[in-house]
């Protein structure tokens, strides 16, 4: 396959995936009132679903569990587990815009250890997207982040912790997907981190469970639903790109966000809105376009290679 095309599809299935996410996190949002650790229980077993769903429309039901690497499959799901638990902690400790702001530190960390651990090329102008990625987040949240002219309290200071090493524990995860995906199936791997992230939150279990609202049990399993089906993509797209490529693209949440205040709830976006919007789509659209480029000048370069 064209390596433009390559990258290209793993960009697609990332956007799908950072759609789908957002989603599920408008559902743990609603849901109210339930504790931290049976809110991951509930993301986790209930992702399980669609993820059978897909084995067995693929015909794959059987193979699909199958593995030849538990112990990496368990290493994912500690860190992956990790980083959900330290994510949703910190946003019961800060402001939604604050918190969302400090997870986007992810695709940096990601950019890192994919050069570090993954060998992977990291040229100037993968690490400039990136960058410039954030600076857009940080002005369209500017407004809204009154850590910067309020002072750090007591909770807000763990929930700026709980935040960053979220995003270290979301980036390892990461890391270990893009190796897992060499030899597993994407669903096997989904599965796989379902299962464990599902088991390692009954350990919460003691420290009290609540009997969920109706309304708030339909956000749980619906937002268990959405979490597999977008970590079915989100693992697909690193089967078909670098991570540092695919990387900048979970900024387009920020878009998406400001799509659906605007056409559900009726807010208008503000001048840093727009602004940090149109950097951030910047960014992700310099990425295709140098992607295009190197898919084009390969097939040059191999044809000016001697044969034999």
């Amino acid at each position: 396959m064209n390596p433009s095309n390559n990258a290209l599809t793993g960009i697609a299935f990332k956007v799908g995936s950072v759609l789908v996410f957002l989603v599920m996190t408008a559902l743990v949002k609603a849901a109210e009132g339930v504790p931290l650790g049976q809110m991951v229980f509930f993301r986790s077993f209930f992702a399980i679903l669609p993820v059978v769903v897909f084995l067995a429309w693929r015909g794959q039901l059987v193979e699909g569990v199958k593995t030849k690497y538990p112990l990496r499959h368990l290493a994912r799901g500690l860190a992956g587990t990790a980083g959900m638990m330290f994510g949703f902690y910190a946003l019961t400790q800060l402001p939604f815009a604050e918190a969302t702001t400090l997870t986007y530190a992810t695709p940096l960390i990601i950019v890192v250890l994919s050069a570090l651990f993954m060998d992977e090329v990291v040229r100037l102008y993968r690490w400039s997207a990136v960058v410039l990625g954030l600076i857009g987040v940080v002005i369209i949240s500017w407004p809204r982040l009154t850590l910067l002219t309020t002072g750090v309290d007591q909770e807000a200071a763990i929930g700026v912790g709980a935040a960053m090493m979220a995003c270290l524990f979301s980036a390892i995860a990461m890391v270990q997907v893009r190796k897992l995906v060499q030899t597993e199936k994407s669903a096997t791997i989904v599965l796989y981190f379902s299962v464990a992230s599902s088991m390692i939150s009954l350990v919460t279990l003691p420290f009290g469970w609540v009997v969920p609202s109706p309304q708030a049990l339909f956000y749980l399993v619906m937002a268990g639903i959405c979490g597999g089906i977008a970590q079915i993509l989100l693992t697909e797209s690193y089967r078909h790109a670098d991570m540092s490529v695919i990387a900048p693209f979970e900024y387009t949440s920020l878009i998406f966000s400001i799509g659906i205040g605007f056409l559900v709830f009726g807010d208008v976006p503000t001048l840093h809105v727009i602004v940090g919007g149109l950097i951030v789509v910047g960014s992700a659209l310099f990425v295709i376009l140098r992607e295009r480029q190197l898919g084009k000048a390969q097939p040059e370069k191999e044809m000016a290679t001697p044969q034999g």
